[in-house]
């Protein structure tokens, strides 16, 4: 039994980190998430849940979920000014995010990824 104890004490280690990542102690902080989208007018066009002018971000979220790229798209997208189609057929470049902070972008990105 005592060959074994330094075996479980490694499995009961893993067992916890991965506890602790599966309840989203490294989740995107929403709050910091959705103050940048306020500050960035990101929610004039996107919903979480409901598409305005540009998608919901559930519907992005469900777009990209398991591609690999998918954060870095997203980074590129909303800092980018890139050209994006409307419903309508009009073209406009998309708003850039309002953060020289790549960790807040990455945060906004992250956040808009888990829902």
């Amino acid at each position: 039994m005592n060959k074994l104890f330094p075996h479980l004490a490694v499995t009961v280690s893993l067992s916890a980190a991965s506890m602790l990542m599966a309840t989203g102690a490294f989740a995107a902080d929403e709050a910091a998430a959705r103050a940048l989208a306020r500050q960035s007018d990101c929610f004039k066009c996107h919903g979480v849940s409901k598409k305005i002018d540009g998608p919901a971000w559930k519907e992005v979220a469900a777009k990209y979920r398991g591609k690999p790229g998918a954060e870095a798209r997203l980074i590129e997208h909303i800092t980018s000014g890139e050209k994006v189609k409307f419903d309508d057929g009009h073209e406009e470049a998309h708003k850039v995010v309002k953060s020289k902070d790549p960790n807040e972008i990455k945060n906004l990105v992250d956040w808009i990824l888990s829902l």
